[in-house]
Formats: structure tokens, sequence, C-alpha cells
């Protein structure tokens, strides 16, 4: 019995370490991106984390928000997809800390794939 309490103890612990390390991205981020003929923009992403699913939006400098879809949460990767102008862009990357780094592609060749980095709205 007492090995029993110990196992389900040990395995509480490392349930609640996995759960600890888990990023939470919900709030505002901001990066950079550079635009076709080479000018850079700045975009603003707000995320909504509920566990794994993600959901939000990215204000770009004209136009209304464009929505985000597909949004999943693993541990620190993160990935959603952006529809724009009737191109779906998938984003996939690495959260550490108060930065995201992303990774961009689509089928559409005026859609190049490139890397994104975003910082926390503090």
């Amino acid at each position: 019995m007492k090995k029993l309490i110990c196992t389900g103890a040990a395995i509480f612990v490392l349930l609640s370490a996995t759960l600890a390390l888990a990023a939470d991205v919900t709030g505002a981020w901001t990066g950079q991106v550079a635009g076709p003929n080479g000018e850079g923009f700045q975009l603003t992403f707000t995320f909504k984390q509920d566990g794994a699913k993600l959901t939000g939006t990215i204000a770009v400098p004209q136009g209304p928000p464009l929505d985000i879809s597909n949004g999943k949460m693993d541990g620190d990767k993160i990935s959603f997809d952006v529809v724009f102008n009737g191109t779906t862009i998938k984003h996939d990357g690495v959260v550490t800390g108060d930065e995201i780094k992303l990774n961009t592609k689509s089928d559409d060749p005026n859609f190049p794939a490139s890397t994104l980095t975003l910082t926390r709205v503090k």
C-alpha cells in the first residue's frame, strides 16, 4: 500500500510539473514583418488560450483584424492559420518566455515562407 501511495504521489508531481511548463500566450504580442517591397510593418497578435485551444486575431495596418483559426498549443509549441485575401497562411513555432519564433508558409507564391519573432506586450 505504501508503495502504491508513493507511486501515485510521484505521478501527480510529474503531471503537475508538465502542466507548469506549458506556455500561456494569452495577451498581446507584436512583431515586424517585411512587406513585398522590403518595407517593414508591425503586426499585433492577440491570443486567447484555453488549455490547448488557441483563438485570437491579428491587427494589420490596413483593414479589419484577421481571425486566427485551427489554433493549438502543445507545451511550448504553437500553431495556427490565418486567411488573408483568400489565402491560408500556416504559422507554427516555439514559445520561449516572452518571445515566440514563428515560421509561416502558404501554397500561394505571393506569400513565400518566412520567419517572424513576436514579443509579449507588457
